[in-house]
């Protein structure tokens, strides 16, 4: 009986520590900027303003000129609003078919709709920026407080 103890309890400790193992990262970390999203299909106004709010923000931790920022190619709205903000802030803008360098900043976004509101995340190996915005006719207003998330090697 005390053998049968012993052995859960090993097992329950294995179980444990490969769910720990599971959580950690290895190699190039959390990010994997594969893919970018507009599930939330945003008007060109809506997208225009979003998009400038998010890359002034991103200006405030990843600067113009400290590499060449690299997205996925997309023909949504916000897609073409985030890489013309992009190139008007200063940024080189490349799409994913680069070769990864030293200087090559990748980019993901997601934007989706979340309780009434478009939530709007961009991510860099560096740096992740989140807000929610109304929409309007006439574009988009923030309605959150920008949430930014930093990442250390």
């Amino acid at each position: 009986m005390r053998a049968i103890h012993q052995l859960s309890r090993f097992l329950a400790l294995v179980l444990l520590a490969g769910a720990m193992a599971a959580c950690t990262t290895t190699g190039g970390g959390y990010f994997a900027p594969t893919v970018s999203a507009d599930a939330a299909n945003l008007s060109p106004a809506a997208a225009s303003a979003v998009a400038g709010d998010m890359v002034a923000k991103l200006a405030e931790h990843v600067g113009p000129g400290t590499g060449t920022i690299v997205i996925k190619p997309d023909d949504s709205a916000f897609g073409l609003a985030l890489e013309e903000s992009l190139r008007g802030w200063g940024y080189a803008v490349a799409s994913n078919q680069v070769a990864p360098g030293d200087n090559m900043i990748p980019l993901a976004y997601v934007v989706d709709t979340f309780e009434g509101a478009v939530m709007t995340r961009i991510s860099t190996s560096s740096v992740e920026l989140t807000r929610t915005y109304a929409m309007s006719a006439t574009g988009a207003t923030p309605t959150s407080p920008l949430s930014v998330m930093q990442r250390t090697s």
